[in-house]
């Protein structure tokens, strides 16, 4: 019986010399995981298939590289989750627009949920939220927005769990007082 091999030797392996078979063993490993995770942020399955792709084609040619700090899963979420915000950012101006002429086509009056996200990119919470630091922002999107636990944020950005609840601490404080 073969013995299973660490992530660590994995990508030793993938780094080396391409080891197709420690990439395909790594894929098996982890890809429905990462799916699992990405379809709890977007629920189109062909815009998760494609990131989980492009996730593994970045460990294959070396794109991202593993610096055997941490946890694997925790980096092949960090690359996952980076490049599906790339993507919803790509879409999220065609779907906008896509958006706007269904209102000018139906002339429906503007739902809830749109108006707050219009608050959200145009009111007083943009502003509030852009006057935050980059590192307050950054643990407010983990937490907030991408909806992950404090340990999940915390191997996400590199920081201590304790460092990512005193930045979200703190980003709320600013946000309470900018918004009172």
């Amino acid at each position: 019986m073969r013995e299973t091999r660490s992530d660590g030797e994995l990508l030793r392996a993938i780094a080396a010399d391409g080891n197709r078979r420690a990439f395909e063993e790594l894929y098996r490993r982890y890809a429905p995981w990462l799916a699992a995770r990405l379809r709890g942020r977007c629920s189109d399955a062909g815009i998760v298939d494609d990131v989980v792709q492009e996730t593994f084609l970045a460990v294959w040619r070396g794109n991202a590289r593993y610096r055997e700090e941490g946890d694997v899963a925790g980096w092949l979420w960090r690359i996952g989750s980076r490049r599906l915000i790339d993507v919803l950012r790509g879409d999220g101006a065609r779907g906008r627009m896509r958006q706007a002429l269904a209102r000018l086509r139906h002339r429906d009056e503007v739902s809830a949920e749109e108006r707050v996200l219009a608050g959200v990119e145009h009111g007083d919470l943009a502003g509030a939220l852009v006057r935050l630091s980059p590192e307050l922002r950054a643990v407010l999107q983990a937490t907030v927005i991408d909806g992950l636990t404090t340990r999940e944020a915390a191997v996400l950005l590199g920081i201590p769990p304790g460092t990512v609840k005193t930045r979200a601490l703190r980003a709320r404080k600013q946000l309470r007082e900018a918004l009172a």
